[in-house]
Parts: C-alpha cells; sequence; structure tokens
C-alpha cells in the first residue's frame, strides 16, 4: 500500500510553460504600454527568475538598473503593483486565447491523480487570478482541493511556507504528499518541508541543480511527446511517460 495521498502542483512550468513566452512577453508589453523602451530578453528573464515572485523581480530590476529613483518607498511600491496588475492582465489573456498550451502529460497524469483517489492542489507563488484561469479554466474539469497562490504567504519560494500551508490545509504528513516541481526554488521549498519531490525540467531549469529531487524527467510525457528520465535516487521503469501508479509503487517503500 502507497503512503502517498496527496499531490502538490506548482504552476509556472509545471502545467504550462509560462515563462519564456508568456510572463516574459507579459511584463514586457506591460512596461511598453507604460511607455517604457527597456524589456526583459530571454536571457536576462532567466537571472531574474532566480528572484521569486513577479513583484519582487521588478523591484529588483529597478534597482538593479537605477530606475524611478525619484519616487519614494510608498510610490515605488504603488508603481510596481499597477505595472503586475496590467502585467497580470495581459497573461491572462493569452492563457484564454489558449496561446499557452498545458504541458505534456500535466493533465493525464492528473486525471490518473484523481483516478487514484488523491488529493490534488495547485501551490504556486504566481497571482491568483492567473492561477485560477488555469486552474477553474484550463483544467476545469481536474477537481482540486485547492489552489494556493499570490500572496496567500508572505514568504516566496525557496521558502517552505506554501508548502508548509498546504501540509496544514490537508492534515498529512509530509512523507504522504508529492510535490511537482520545475525549478531550484521550487525544490528547495518543497525540500525544507519535508516533502517527496518529482521535478519536470524546462528551457529555464534544465541546468539547474535539481538533486534534491527524487526524480528529475524532461516532462511527464504523453504518447505524442514523451520525455528523458535525467536522474531518480532509486530505480523506476521510465519508458518516456510517468503514470501516478508509478510514482505510488515509488514511495510505498
Amino acid at each position: 500500500m502507497s503512503l502517498i495521498k496527496a499531490i502538490f502542483f506548482d504552476q509556472d512550468g509545471v502545467i504550462i510553460d509560462t515563462e519564456k513566452d508568456g510572463h516574459r512577453v507579459a511584463f514586457n508589453d506591460a512596461f511598453k504600454e507604460f511607455g517604457y523602451d527597456f524589456e526583459w530578453s530571454v536571457q536576462k528573464y532567466q537571472e531574474l527568475l532566480q528572484i521569486s515572485g513577479g513583484k519582487e523581480r521588478m523591484r529588483h530590476y529597478f534597482q538593479e538598473k537605477n530606475l524611478f529613483s525619484n519616487m519614494s518607498p510608498d510610490e515605488l511600491t504603488e508603481h510596481i503593483k499597477a505595472l503586475h496588475k496590467r502585467k497580470t492582465e495581459i497573461f491572462i489573456s493569452l492563457i484564454e486565447s489558449g496561446k499557452l498550451p498545458l504541458r505534456s502529460g500535466i493533465k493525464r497524469f492528473m486525471k490518473e491523480g484523481v483516478d487514484a483517489g488523491l488529493i490534488l492542489s495547485v501551490c504556486t507563488t504566481a497571482n491568483e487570478r492567473s492561477a485560477n484561469a488555469i486552474a477553474r479554466g484550463m483544467l476545469g474539469d481536474i477537481q482540486f482541493q485547492f489552489v494556493l497562490a499570490g500572496d496567500v504567504v508572505g514568504k516566496k519560494k525557496p521558502d517552505p511556507e506554501i508548502y508548509l500551508l498546504a501540509l496544514e490545509k490537508t492534515q498529512l504528513k509530509p512523507e504522504e504528499c508529492v510535490v511537482i516541481e520545475d525549478s531550484r526554488n521550487g525544490v528547495l521549498a518543497a525540500k525544507q518541508a519535508g516533502l517527496n519531490i518529482v521535478a519536470t525540467t524546462n528551457i529555464y531549469t534544465e541546468n539547474e541543480d535539481l538533486s534534491d529531487a527524487d526524480i528529475v524527467v524532461t516532462r511527464l510525457g504523453d504518447a505524442g511527446e514523451k520525455g528523458e528520465l535525467k536522474n531518480a535516487k532509486k530505480e523506476i521503469d521510465f519508458d518516456g511517460i510517468l503514470h501516478v501508479e508509478q510514482l505510488l509503487k515509488y514511495y510505498a517503500s
């Protein structure tokens, strides 16, 4: 009998490859609408992804480039909020337009989790509106027990606060839960919470240190787009498609 009773999903980079062609594009469009001539390149955004949270990334970048130095701290905070609000509206429109498809295997994997009687939830530091647009919209036929997003916690990943809150809400032990993450910050957060971890890499995280994850694959995989096993702490029979049943057996011991 498997010990696993719940699966917690990160959003950006796990459910959808949102970063490169989603969030980055939305940030740049918001900057342009506000009349600014700077934009974030693919490489620059990769650097900024080491900072969790969109508002936090903007603040870091503005300070790094000495932008808006004429604003008081309170004025800068309000300006960042306004920029982020518009960026979120643009991002949600990208989601609703269908321009950002789900990652290979994610919906199949979620359905398998539901069929296995597991608790499913989304735990992300992404904006609550964008999280619900995905979880309640694109994945509306998947039953999530809860969606934790945005400012529901005071500290962003790699702090484990969001996963500790998920454990509190489910009343489960860490060893009874698996997290699906994609980044080093997410893996570190899950590790500090004592959770089991599966990492799925993407263009921004494929070279990050994800060694704390129990299993690392390039994607969960489907018949038409299989994944590659990058690392596993013990043997797993992976043929390019990771199934929930495999995870239940993997963690049974």
